[in-house]
């Protein structure tokens, strides 16, 4: 083995790394001719390649003999740490692998608001049960705006976030791209036997006169509810205001409190809870999830499988949310 102690520092600027390929392959070959094939150049060119290479180690490397040409001491010295250095050059500059998530072991950070996470989670985890079972998800705070989900996808802190497209944002978008995840129209919730759960549709003055239930993640008031109330020059009433989507299915199941509510969340709880789901008496806009990632792992193969799971489930929960929707309205 090569005492590294006596190697010089070399300029690499200053050497053609081609030569070390033809080095590799006298060393493999210990024939001109048949390294020239290998390496797909003349025999001349080979020989050239050769001569400049005794300059540069000032050392014959070969020798002429009966059987050939045989390497000096330097270069047999040399030889596994060539191998070694080309080997490692081969597999950075090879396609990378395939991710194996049936193999695989490690975890993934996410942060993914909790109406979105109480419908997929358990989908999402049954998938991962079956397909990878050496995946592990970790379930981050969300954050509270593009800029705060920018930054800790950028420093690695998470490796993607779920937002809403009309979270605030100071900066200008740079190094992170976005696909439609979650689509979202709002829906009118009360409990199965509220005064006026019969009714086929609620009136506008109906609406207006509940008690509301507000759902306010960031625990301050305000809504695309209330926004869209506002330009129309109306509010509501919001008796209760509740920091998580889990908490107002069970308060609307026992109270009379309305709660307009994302429709997908609404019919997952419908059923459990005993609720009843109307449409909402005036036009209101819906809105819809991104899946947020940072650009330098666009192409990484386990963060292409993590982003094409999550997207799987979520349309497949989509879809069947609309069909138990559509079933229920039929009913009616």
């Amino acid at each position: 083995m090569m005492d590294i102690s006596i190697i010089r520092s070399v300029n690499l600027s200053s050497v053609d790394l081609n030569l070390l390929v033809v080095l590799d392959a006298l060393l493999q070959e210990r024939s001109v001719t048949r390294a020239a094939r290998r390496v797909g150049l003349s025999q001349p060119a080979t020989s050239s390649a050769l001569s400049r290479l005794r300059a540069h180690f000032e050392d014959p490397l070969f020798v002429r003999t009966a059987r050939g040409i045989e390497p000096t001491p330097r270069a047999i010295a040399i030889a596994p740490v060539l191998a070694s250095a080309l080997e490692a050059v081969r597999a950075t500059l090879a396609e990378p692998k395939a991710f194996d998530a049936a193999n695989a072991r490690r975890a993934f950070r996410l942060s993914v608001p909790d109406s979105l996470a109480v419908l997929v989670l358990p989908a999402l985890l049954e998938r991962i049960g079956r397909e990878a079972p050496g995946i592990d998800l970790q379930l981050k705070p969300v954050v509270s705006s593009l800029d705060d989900a920018d930054r800790a996808l950028l420093e690695g802190e998470l490796d993607v976030a779920v937002v809403p497209a009309k979270m605030p944002s100071s900066a200008e978008r740079s190094g992170v791209q976005q696909r439609a995840l979650w689509r979202e129209e709002f829906v009118c919730v009360l409990r199965e036997g509220h005064p006026l759960a019969k009714r086929r549709a609620l009136k506008m003055d109906e609406w207006l006169a509940l008690h509301h239930l507000l759902v306010a993640p960031r625990g301050t008031p305000g809504s695309l509810v209330d926004d869209t109330l506002a330009r129309m020059g109306l509010a509501r009433r919001v008796a209760l205001m509740v920091p998580q989507f889990l908490l107002a299915a069970p308060v609307v199941a026992r109270s009379d409190l309305a709660w307009t509510a994302p429709g997908h969340v609404a019919r997952a709880m419908q059923e459990r809870y005993r609720l009843v789901v109307k449409p909402v008496p005036f036009e209101l806009e819906g809105f819809t999830l991104f899946l947020r990632w940072h650009s330098r792992f666009d192409r990484d193969a386990a963060h292409k499988w993590l982003r094409a799971l999550l997207v799987s489930v979520a349309d497949a929960m989509q879809t069947s949310s609309a069909r138990r929707g559509a079933a229920v309205r039929r009913a009616q």
